[in-house]
């Protein structure tokens, strides 16, 4: 009993007596996290129920109001303005990236805005200024490929191309209408496409500045791209041919059945095989165009103009321009100049349908104004609006 009491005892002054151990300064409070900011939760929901995509890409970014609703839904997990913001912010000030050029980003990538700008953005833009581009370089990318700012490949394509493109702004051009020219991996398409590319002869900075769809041979598969060489060539077309890009190019994105019924349309409206292949020796995009077009350019050229199949032949050009907002248009013009007598002889059809808008307006158009009141109008009305040197 003695013991039991000397314990109680002990016991007793040890809860009574303060702690010995200093107090920490560092040590946290008691929290209770459903109790403890009640307003700033309240806030955090008002924020987010506030916060509209479609009102922030119209605001901040300058889209439309069409644009902007396209765009939203691939936004639509966003709950705050915050993410996007530190993009754009990041844009503006670190690389100067113009309202206008950020916008067209957007409308390209909306997932553009949810980019982390630690974890991706700036070592992308690290990676570019190691290259030895300026920030004004970098920020003219944004608009034209701003998903490639998201691919570890940007570095090693930008370095690649730009080597034989020739120049930064040849690659700029190039992107205008192939952005995924910065996204694949190098070594799987651009290397093995061009070094194929080579082989048949062609120059391989010239491939970039021909019509747009010609880049698009540096990004297809390598296999697709041998078999359209032999399609070309089945053509007639040989690779030292000043045509032959071309045509590979307008072959690559046209499946065989889709070239052979062109071909039949073309025999079905007054060409011979061996007309044919003349036409495409000469224009390979002929088979880019559609039938419709085929058909209406052949029936005007023929019926309209008087053409013979032999002259369609030697300019196949003829089948490609627009008949309402070309052919037509100076057409009309020429016959009533010739029923008036105010041209002094007869003009090659091909040399007035083929000569560039700013010269046939100057040649046969302004010269007549007095002689011909209203003229300008009529022959802009039978442009569709077309604005040219004033004319509208």
């Amino acid at each position: 009993m003695v013991v039991v009491s000397h314990l109680r005892a002990a016991l007793s002054r040890i809860v009574r007596s303060p702690s010995r151990l200093p107090a920490s300064p560092c040590a946290p409070p008691l929290v209770f996290p459903h109790r403890l900011f009640p307003s700033s939760a309240a806030a955090a929901a008002s924020s987010s129920d506030s916060f509209s995509v479609k009102d922030y890409l119209v605001s901040r970014c300058g889209l439309t109001q069409a644009q902007a609703l396209k765009a939203a839904p691939r936004l639509s997990h966003l709950r705050s303005r915050a993410k996007p913001e530190a993009v754009l912010t990041y844009l503006e000030s670190t690389l100067g990236v113009p309202a206008a050029d950020i916008g067209r980003a957007v409308v390209m990538d909306p997932s553009f805005l949810c980019y982390n700008v630690e974890r991706t953005l700036a070592p992308r833009v690290a990676e570019l200024r190691g290259l030895g581009l300026s920030p004004d370089e970098i920020a003219r990318l944004v608009p034209l490929a701003p998903n490639s700012f998201r691919s570890r490949f940007l570095r090693d394509n930008v370095e690649f191309w730009v080597a034989h493109f020739g120049s930064f702004d040849r690659l700029l051009r190039v992107l205008s209408w192939c952005s995924g020219l910065l996204t694949r991996d190098p070594d799987k398409t651009a290397r093995p496409n061009v070094a194929f590319l080579r082989q048949c002869g062609l120059d391989i900075s010239k491939v970039a500045c021909a019509p747009r769809f010609s880049a698009l041979l540096f990004t297809m598969n390598l296999e697709l791209v041998k078999e359209t060489v032999q399609r070309v060539e089945e053509l007639g077309i040989d690779r030292g041919a000043r045509m032959f890009h071309h045509a590979l190019a307008v072959l690559a994105f046209i499946g065989k059945e889709v070239v052979a019924r062109r071909i039949r349309l073309l025999h079905s409206i007054g060409f011979s095989k061996d007309d044919v292949l003349a036409m495409v020796r000469k224009q390979p995009h002929v088979l880019g165009m559609s039938e419709k077009k085929l058909q209406g350019n052949m029936d005007f050229l023929t019926r309209d103009a008087g053409l013979e199949v032999p002259y369609i032949v030697r300019r196949p050009a003829l089948l490609m321009y627009s008949v309402e907002r070309r052919l037509l248009p100076r057409h009309s013009l020429l016959k009533i100049l010739k029923a008036k007598e105010l041209l002094k002889d007869d003009r090659d059809y091909y040399a007035t349908a083929s000569v560039c808008e700013k010269i046939f307006v100057e040649k046969f158009v302004h010269p007549f104004k007095k002689q011909v009141p209203g003229v300008i109008d009529d022959y802009a009305s039978k442009c569709l609006g077309k604005v040219t040197n004033g004319i509208a």
